[in-house]
Formats: structure tokens, sequence, C-alpha cells
């Protein structure tokens, strides 16, 4: 679950203020949170009535912390106070094919166990999993902005169905964006065509909220399924990502064929498009050939762990050339 917004509790509020409808645990909690805050702010917290929340926002310029008070949002099990894989995202590059360097990264769901085995498994709950994935990725991306000065880099997150179903959706990511300060569409939402398709209606209707409060729409492995021209007209999104089983044997011709048309649809619907799944030289080449505009696999990079990709976003820098993708 997303998690929906505490109401009651809008407004401009100091801490002590906030700490008299707390109780006494989540007060010292806070304080904690707020003092070791730099940029983003996730803290759980219960108010004195006995209702479970979590602050999720971000720490201004002139020291206030702007963002938004949910319920029902799980949290993360922390490994450090209960043995058990804990979430530690992974990142892989998207290379620009026209300019030739990294401009994004997915976001990866990724799992440490205590001795820092890494799980590819869930180990998060599915509620707990996209709220975390969220926070985390928004995090991360305003450390790339800081690491290079380029506000242009974004991040695409993936979601469910069943996430598209919750009420408190809009709201995360409207803490989230205006909390961090993103420009509009660096955070980006990827969902798949299978999740559209569960509730075409519904999916449209999220899909123009999710673009109301200024995150980026990606479908994500077009091609898989039974593509539907008909919502794909309706669905507000900005790129289409294609299924790596089309990808790759991007090099047949046959199949080049029916991506150059892909890429031509992308185009002409305003559109982006993304080869998902490059593994090799010759696919890369062929990507470019075919018209696509990203590009993303393991001939570009394998996924990251945070403190890597701000590494290399910092060695390009603001002009965006210093990182070359080969």
């Amino acid at each position: 679950m997303i998690g929906s917004a505490i109401r009651d509790l809008t407004g401009t509020w100091s801490v002590d203020d906030l700490a008299r409808v707390m109780d006494g645990f989540s007060h010292g909690r806070l304080v904690q949170c707020l003092s070791a805050a730099t940029t983003g702010v996730n803290c759980a917290l219960t108010l004195s009535d006995g209702r479970a929340l979590q602050l999720v926002g971000a720490v201004l310029p002139d020291g206030s912390v702007q963002g938004l008070l949910l319920s029902d949002l799980p949290v993360e099990t922390n490994a450090h106070e209960e043995p058990g894989p804990a979430l530690k995202p992974v990142f892989q590059p998207i290379l620009d094919l026209s300019a030739g360097h990294w401009v994004g990264f997915e976001a990866l769901a990724r799992w440490t166990t205590p001795d820092d085995r890494q799980h590819f498994g869930r180990a998060l709950d599915d509620e707990g999993l996209a709220s975390n994935m969220l926070i985390r990725s928004v995090d991360a991306l305003s450390g790339w902005h800081t690491a290079s000065g380029n506000t242009s880099w974004f991040v695409q997150v993936n979601l469910t169905g069943r996430d598209l179903e919750q009420d408190g959706l809009p709201d995360l990511l409207a803490a989230l964006i205006d909390g961090f300060g993103l420009p509009k569409n660096t955070l980006r939402i990827e969902l798949t065509e299978q999740a559209a398709l569960r509730d075409s209606q519904r999916s449209i209707d999220m899909a123009k909220q999710i673009k109301a409060v200024g995150a980026g729409l990606v479908l994500d492995d077009f091609g898989s399924g039974h593509s539907s021209f008909s919502w794909l007209a309706q669905l507000p999104v900005d790129s289409l990502k294609i299924d790596p089983d089309l990808t790759r044997n991007i090099a047949e011709p046959r199949t080049r064929a029916i991506l150059k048309s892909v890429t031509n649809l992308a185009r002409d619907l305003g559109m982006t498009s993304t080869a998902e799944g490059i593994e090799t030289p010759l696919q890369l080449e062929a990507a470019i050939e075919t018209g696509f505009d990203y590009a993303q696999g393991y001939v570009i990079s394998h996924p990251l762990a945070e403190a890597d990709a701000r590494d290399a976003v910092h060695k390009l820098g603001p002009a965006g050339s210093g990182l070359q993708a080969t």
C-alpha cells in the first residue's frame, strides 16, 4: 500500500507543536531524524491516538522540512534491528544514443543479508516495496543532481498494477517531487503493459494524476503482451520501453523492421523509445540504426550501487560529456 495523506495535520508545524500530538518515543525519533537529515526525510512516527504514520519529504535550504504525513505506509525492516535481508536498490544506467553518454538510471530492487550477500528475490512484501523504492530512488536522484550540477538526470521506478490501485500514490509522488525540488519528469514511473491492461480505465485515470504532479510515465515491456493501440492513444505516457525478448533479436531483419515501426510510432506520438536488454556491441549498433532514443543493458553497464552511480554522474559534470558509454 502506498499510503494515504493525514488530512487533519495539514499546514505548517513546528517540531514542538507536532510533538504535542505524538507519543513520547516518536518525538525523540523525529528530532533525531531531522537532526541527521541533509536531503531526504523518511521517518516512522506514532500519534498519541495510536495512529502510525510516516513523514516523507526533504530538507529545504532554509533548514525547514517540506513533506507529507502518510498513514498505512509499510516501513522496511532494519537489518540492524532484526536479522534478514535489507533493501539496497541498485541503478542501471540509461544511455542517450544520440549524445553518447548516460542520462538516467532505472532503479532495481536488491537485498543484502547482514553478511553482505546480495539477493535478487523479493524480501519486502508487495505493499512495502513501491513506497520504499520511490523514497530511496528520489533521495539518490537528488544526490546525483547535486554531484553533477546537472538537474536533467532522471530515475525510473517500476510500479505494478496493484500499486496503481492505491489512492495515496499521487500524494506520495507530489510530496517527493515538491519536497526535493525535482524538475518535472525527472522522476519517471515505469508501468508494465500487463499492469495497464489489468484495469485500463483506472490506469488511464491514475496515469493522468501521476502526470499532473510532475512525474513522467514510461510504458515498460511494450510488445510483450497483446498491445492495445486504442488505450495507448489515451494513456499519457512519455516513453515506450521495448521488451528484451524483441531487442535480443534486433539484428535480425524482420525484428528490426518491427522495431523500426515501433520507434516511428513512438516519435509520431511525441514519445521517446528505449531498447532494453542490449548486451552486445552489434545489438547496440542496431538500436542506433533502428531509431531508438535510449538503450539499457549489460553492454552499456551492469547495475551500480548508489555511491558508484553518484561517482559516475560527478564525472559527467554539468555538460554531460565526461563519461562515454563504452
